[in-house]
């Protein structure tokens, strides 16, 4: 019976590709070439007889047989890596693994993760960061923070931090521009910009969308450099050469230290995106989640309230 079985390797690279809709995703996250990933898939099509995805003109879409498949190849998949788990015993029982993105590392949870390992001294906690969404099903990755509009296929995602925005910049930068008395002073600054990798940006927060809230007409474009990562622009702003679109969570203890000021603190736009806890089905219960899901809700009820 189990001679029918498609190749274990074609599995993972359906799984993959079905959970993000992406061969380039999907080799990205297995780290193979998508030239791998594409044979894969192509090699479990044959051997079941169905198409399993509709390629479109840019992208791919499953099929009725393919989103079936996937449902059943995820929990498979599932039950085996908690199988594994509970064969490699207390080593694996002790690892919690957080994986997390760039900017949020650095500037939000990475300076916090002392007072988890103090809490849950049993747990040996390994900070994984990558701005790429990790696969969660392989039981490599306890559990994720990811930012976003909170949209996660198959997995379960806990909305734990809304974001704002509003420009910061250093208390001498603000001085050489005249103390900033007014939005409208900014046309004379130089703006530093996030350029965000994501997939779907109609909903990222930019200048052009909070110059509008400010009420102003013809928002200066282009007049500073474009960074990858919100935690570079608000670096550059800590060094005076700009104006950055400060993200809340990342520049709360700038500001607190006095590294950065915001001229218009009262001018805040909601960013439509935010912080989510992602885990597994399933593990909500899960000891190591409860333990992170815990520790991250007293970390944010005091960081909500320093910031009020």
């Amino acid at each position: 019976m189990f001679d029918r079985l498609p190749p274990l390797q074609t599995l993972r690279a359906f799984e993959a590709t079905g959970r993000l809709l992406s061969m380039t995703l999907a080799a990205e996250e297995l780290h193979v070439t998508h030239g791998a990933v594409s044979r894969h898939i192509k090699t479990l099509e044959d051997h079941l007889g169905v198409a399993l995805f509709l390629r479109l003109t840019r992208r791919i879409v499953l099929t009725a047989e393919g989103a079936a498949f996937l449902v059943v190849v995820t929990r498979v998949l599932t039950e085996l890596t908690r199988s594994a788990e509970s064969l490699r015993g207390p080593k694996s029982a002790g690892r919690l693994t957080i994986s997390t993105g760039i900017s949020f590392a650095s500037k939000w949870l990475g300076p916090r993760l002392h007072r988890l390992m103090a809490r849950h001294p049993e747990l040996d906690v390994h900070l994984d960061i990558t701005d790429t969404n990790v696969d969660l099903s392989n039981g490599q990755i306890d559990a994720a923070v990811r930012y976003g509009v909170g949209r996660y296929p198959h997995v379960v995602a806990e909305r734990i931090l809304e974001e704002t925005i509003t420009p910061v910049c250093s208390p001498a930068y603000r001085a050489r521009m005249g103390g900033l008395p007014s939005v409208e002073s900014l046309a004379a600054c130089r703006l530093l910009h996030e350029d965000r990798l994501v997939y779907d940006d109609r909903m990222l927060a930019n200048w052009e969308r909070w110059f509008a809230m400010a009420g102003v007409d013809g928002a200066p474009r282009g007049r500073g450099p474009i960074y990858s990562h919100g935690s570079m622009a608000t670096e550059a702003a800590i060094r005076g050469e700009g104006v950055a679109l400060g993200r809340s969570a990342l520049v709360a203890e700038d500001l607190a230290a006095g590294r950065l000021v915001a001229p218009f603190p009262q001018l805040r736009l909601n960013s439509e995106r935010g912080y989510d806890l992602v885990y597994r089905p399933g593990n909500r219960d899960q000891p190591k989640v409860c333990a992170v899901r815990d520790w991250l809700a007293d970390e944010i009820r005091q960081f909500l309230g320093d910031a009020d």
